[in-house]
Formats: C-alpha cells, sequence, structure tokens
C-alpha cells in the first residue's frame, strides 16, 4: 500500500523531527520545570503564525493555531519530561545529564507534536475551528496536566478558545513499529500511592522478645494485603496492589524502631479504587495492632484512570486508518495497568490517547526493553506516522461543523 499524501508528507518533514527530538533527548529534565526543553519547542514552533503562550507555574508551552474559518477546536497533547534514570542505550545522542534520560518516549512525544504543528500550518486555509497544542511537563508523577488545566489550557478563561475533543499518542516499544492501538473505554489505570510505616520497639537483635520487632509485623502486612485484593476487589474490575519497597535497619544486629513500606496500587473504576484505599488501611492497622505495634499509613493519589470517549475513539481509529491502512490500526484487548494524567483532560472533554508501536530494527517486540527501561530504543521513522496521525485526527474532528453533535464524520462507526 503507497503511503498516503499526508504520511510522505510527514516523511519529508521526519529529518527535523528528529532533530528536535534528539536535541530534547541530549538534555533532560524531570518533573515540571524544563527550561531547556521549553525553549527547544519554542524554537521550533516559531514562524507558524500561531498564539503561543507559556506557563506560569510551570514551564508548559501552549499553542493555539486558528483555522481559516470558524469551527470547533481540538486539544493535541505531548509530555516533555524525563526520567530519574541512568541511560545505557549506547545512542550517539545519549543524555548528556548525569541520571537523567527520555526512558518514556516524551522527547519522541513532544518532536511528533512539533511535527504535526508544522503540518496542520500549512493546512490553515481548509481549516474550520482551531487546534491547542499542549506540551505538557510533569506528567511522571508532578501534576503536570492539572497544572496546565488550572492555567486554563482547555479554554475556561474567557479570551481562550473552548476545547471540544483532545488526543494524544504514545509510544511503545512493545508494538510493532508503526501500528496504532488502542480501545474505547479505560485504556490507562488509577495510579494511586501507598507509605506504611510500621513503629515497634528497638533493640538488641540477640534479645527479640525483649523489644517489638516491626520487621516481621510488615512482612506480615504485605502478605495479607495480597489476600485482602483477592478477596474484597471483584475480579470482573481489576485491580493491581505491589509493594515495591521494604525498608528497615541499618545493621546486622539491632532491632529497628520502624519498618517502612512503599508500593502502588492501580484500579479502573471509583469503587474499586475506594475498596482498595479501605483495605489497605484496615489490614495495615490490624495486623500491627495483633502483633502490639501500630501502622501509619498514607495514602497518596495519583492521576485518575484514563477512559477514551468510545465515539471519539471510533473517529480516531478510522482517520489513523488513512495513514497506516486499516490492517495497522488494532483494538486493544484489555486496558493497561500503567498510569497516564492525560486523564485528568479527558475527565473534562473527549477524547482518546492511543500508542504507536514504535520497537526497533532488528528486535522482537516481545523482547525489546519497554517504556521504563533505561535501555529503550524507539524507531525513529515512525515519528512521522505519529505526526500525520495527530494531523489525521485534527482534521477529521474540525471537519465536522460546530453545530452538529457529532464528534467526527461520516463513516467513523457510531458517530454519524
Amino acid at each position: 500500500m503507497p503511503p498516503s499524501p499526508l504520511l510522505a508528507e510527514a516523511r519529508g518533514l521526519l529529518p527535523g523531527i528528529v532533530a528536535v527530538r534528539r536535541e530534547i533527548h541530549r538534555t533532560p529534565e524531570a518533573g515540571i520545570h524544563l527550561p531547556r526543553t521549553q525553549q527547544t519547542v519554542l524554537r521550533a514552533l516559531a514562524g507558524l503564525g500561531l498564539t503561543v503562550s507559556v506557563g506560569e507555574r510551570l514551564s508548559s508551552v501552549v499553542a493555539v493555531l486558528e483555522g481559516a474559518a470558524p469551527g470547533r477546536t481540538v486539544l493535541l497533547r505531548a509530555d516533555m519530561d524525563a526520567l530519574p534514570q541512568q541511560e545505557e542505550t549506547g545512542l550517539e545522542f545519549a543524555s548528556q545529564s548525569e541520571g537523567f534520560m527520555h526512558a518514556c518516549g516524551h522527547d519522541t512525544h513532544t518532536a511528533m507534536l512539533v511535527g504535526a504543528a508544522w503540518l496542520l500550518a500549512a493546512r490553515r486555509q481548509r481549516l474550520a475551528g482551531r487546534v491547542v497544542f499542549m506540551f505538557q511537563p510533569g506528567e511522571e508523577l508532578s501534576g503536570g496536566a492539572q497544572l496546565m488545566l488550572e492555567e486554563g489550557v482547555l479554554g475556561d478563561a474567557e479570551d481562550s478558545p473552548k476545547v471540544d475533543g483532545a488526543f494524544a499518542l504514545h509510544v511503545a516499544a512493545r508494538y510493532e513499529a508503526g501500528t496504532v492501538h488502542l480501545r474505547p473505554g479505560p485504556q490507562f489505570a488509577a495510579a494511586d500511592f501507598v507509605r506504611v510505616t510500621v513503629r515497634g520497639r528497638a533493640g538488641h537483635a540477640a534479645a527479640p522478645h525483649k523489644v517489638l520487632d516491626p520487621v516481621p509485623v510488615a512482612c506480615e502486612i504485605v502478605q495479607a494485603l495480597q489476600t485482602m485484593m483477592t478477596r474484597t476487589v471483584s475480579v470482573f474490575d481489576p485491580a493491581v496492589l505491589t509493594i515495591a519497597s521494604v525498608t528497615a535497619g541499618s545493621t546486622f544486629h539491632v532491632v529497628p524502631e520502624t519498618a517502612e513500606l512503599h508500593g502502588t496500587y492501580r484500579t479502573f473504576t471509583d469503587a474499586s479504587r475506594q475498596v482498595v484505599r479501605d483495605g489497605i488501611v484496615r489490614v495495615a492497622h490490624g495486623v500491627a495492632a495483633a502483633h502490639g505495634a501500630v501502622a501509619d499509613v498514607e495514602l497518596v493519589d495519583g492521576s485518575p484512570a484514563l477512559h477514551n470517549d468510545p465515539l471519539f475513539t471510533a473517529g480516531a481509529r478510522q482517520a489513523a486508518a488513512t495513514v497506516v491502512g486499516p490492517g495497522r490500526v488494532h483494538e486493544m484487548p484489555h486496558p493497561t495497568m500503567g498510569g497516564e494524567d492525560f486523564s485528568y483532560v479527558l475527565r473534562r472533554v473527549p477524547g482518546a490517547m492511543a500508542f504507536l508501536g514504535a520497537c526497533p530494527p532488528g528486535r522482537s517486540p516481545a523482547t525489546a526493553p519497554d517504556n521504563h527501561s533505561n535501555r529503550v530504543v524507539y524507531d525513529e521513522s515512525v515519528m512521522a506516522i505519529g505526526a500525520a496521525v495527530h494531523t489525521a485526527v485534527a482534521e477529521a474532528f474540525l471537519a465536522v461543523p460546530a453545530t452538529e453533535a457529532r464528534l467526527f464524520g461520516e463513516g467513523a462507526d457510531g458517530s454519524a
């Protein structure tokens, strides 16, 4: 199948997209303050005739493209922050920032959205409505999406365009390069965090009967939490609880005063989220009390579950198929337990997030290092596809007049 004209045009822009990606990859920044990354994006958008603004509390960039005629508003989003990991890819453009790397593909997301801005700016005369390009810091645990919503990215201010729909892409090396994967309904889980501090009584390890050892109590809490999950959470509303860190003591012959457990729980509905919260508190307090110890429980809410709007998803699938072909757009059989703060946007407006396969050449999706690995490598050629898919989704969405209730044009399953 020959490439679509849009994809052919995007491939012509690929060297520039790659250059943006590599510049960001070399100098990764984590959190909500990304001054170098922000400047890279601003330089890449210069001269496109966009209305550009930057965040007050974070290094965000919001760029608005006005079409030639009035119409609806669609938001396209990319996250920009890196992870606190030491890169071990061996790439010639590997991170030059000690202890930080782009291990989740946010550098590619940013570059793809820049490419989409280039494509859509060249199509301004055929657009009815506007496109909001949302370049977001702080997706990894820093609340960046919430801050951008508070600063009005969805058009809450009187002089801002109100967003009618939203779309985002996330690369993944676990999928064949150039394929698109999404599903209606839940796509990402709520990502919440737990810390349990078990308080005992310190003393000599040779006389444990004279102290109150928090270590076995903490171990029992870990086991009891797993039983709680299987006996209180419905198997038809899946949830996962992982205690990923157990910390206690500093030497072999002293019973410590405290033992700490750190972990995460992932759910798809508010109901199961509350069941897990209540269960963690009940089990930790109960097990500790049974041994005469005390457990302090801290629950920290992360991003809520991300749900793709079914009608928007149908339209996005059709738009993506015009770029890569229908046989390369796949409905995911089940959601992922990973978290994604684009969920805050999709709680406010209809939209969807899709995965873009980026398994590197010569590797199998089944074994290639994936997101959050310090060895993850992506096929850079798929960034042209990503820019084209963003563009196709935006064009299809804006093709529907603002006076109509449909999300997408004729032919999108269920949206006509």
